[in-house]
């Protein structure tokens, strides 16, 4: 058995916490706002630069949520409403009865 000499108060153990959890949600972003697990690429080309754009749409989500005070998810909801709207109007334009 190894034993350990680390001690750690609680405000240290917070604070790696704290950092910590902020990699899940880096992590959990990605995973559903950027759909960064289902690439669709079957070659390493591809797939690296689906992982760059992925990155990329993450950062610009950062950016966004900063602006507008909103974490990505709440963005996410808010950008596909707008999309579907516009969707909605577009096909309106084209109704034939």
């Amino acid at each position: 058995m190894v034993s350990s000499d680390i001690k750690l108060d609680g405000n240290e153990i917070s604070t790696i916490y704290e950092k910590r959890w902020k990699v899940e949600e880096y992590h959990k972003s990605l995973k559903h706002n950027v759909d960064l697990a289902k690439s669709p690429t079957k070659t390493v080309r591809t797939q690296s630069n689906h992982i760059f754009l992925s990155v990329l749409a993450f950062f610009k989500l950062e950016c966004l949520k900063i602006k507008n005070k909103m974490n990505h998810f709440a963005l996410r909801a808010k950008l596909l409403v707008k999309a579907n709207q516009i969707a909605y109007l577009e096909l309106q334009k084209h109704k034939v009865c």
